[in-house]
């Protein structure tokens, strides 16, 4: 078995520097929190995109379809906004996400976000698997979307901090999407900041070390998803520090999760 944070965020925001000592308390604090994987899902526009796969690729080895850190694995990722609204999570190997995020180039900005149909063709030309973020999010939903563009998705994704702000009904409401498009739903933190690991997380039926795997799995329902006893606290918590870190200038976690 193995245990997947589906959207996870390893830098504290967009305008922040990668730090590679965040990214490990980050990883660190996953582990320590019962998971064996996570995809990392950063905002394709954040600040200096490609200095996060430079840096990892310096310090760790990457091997089929996911960086070895230390045992634990690390899917390459991105989050992608598409025109008229929605976050899309896809989810590759490194070579594809590089390339995705290439083509994204001339799209970063809000008034020229890619079209979501064209951010499909994209992701079957490139294999990558493909999520609806958060889709009932009241500032950025999904829902506004034709049924047949929705239905192209693999997946909708049970998001932490929507089950925080909405309550636990957000369950049932994206169950309920999942069920009218026909296609399954997985759990994301949507964690900024390390101490909202482990709110939410898929346990799968088997190792995967390939993201074919990884999709077929889910789009099977080879999988269950963990919804924590304690996601409130561990989501207040992560956003609070969160935005005291910010208010201050402060990406070095370490003090903050008991390193």
């Amino acid at each position: 078995m193995m245990k997947i944070d589906l959207h996870a965020h390893i830098k504290l925001s967009k305008k922040t520097e990668f730090s590679i000592d965040y990214f490990k308390a980050s990883i660190h604090e996953a582990a320590q929190n019962g998971l064996d994987a996570i995809a990392m899902t950063e905002h394709f526009n954040t600040y200096r995109f490609h200095d996060i796969y430079e840096a990892l690729d310096r310090h760790y080895t990457y091997q089929e379809d996911y960086y070895d850190v230390e045992g634990f694995k690390v899917f390459p990722g991105m989050e992608v906004d598409v025109q008229f609204g929605g976050h899309i999570l896809v989810i590759g190997s490194r070579k594809s996400i590089l390339e995705l995020r290439s083509r994204l180039e001339p799209h970063t900005s809000a008034d020229d976000f890619v079209a979501f149909s064209q951010l499909l063709d994209w992701c079957d030309e490139l294999s990558l698997l493909r999520i609806g973020a958060h889709p009932h999010r009241e500032s950025n939903p999904l829902t506004q979307h034709d049924i047949a563009t929705l239905r192209r998705l693999d997946c909708f994704d049970l998001n932490a901090k929507d089950v925080y702000s909405y309550g636990p009904g957000m369950r049932e409401t994206v169950m309920g999407l999942g069920q009218k498009i026909g296609i399954p739903v997985v759990a994301g933190s949507d964690t900024h900041h390390p101490l909202q690991f482990g709110s939410v997380l898929n346990e799968l039926d088997g190792d995967y070390t390939t993201v074919a795997d990884l999709r077929a799995c889910l789009k099977e329902g080879r999988y269950r998803i963990e919804v924590s006893d304690c996601l409130e606290t561990k989501v207040k918590a992560a956003s609070l520090v969160k935005k005291l870190l910010k208010k201050n200038g402060i990406a070095d976690v370490a003090q903050w999760i008991g390193k």
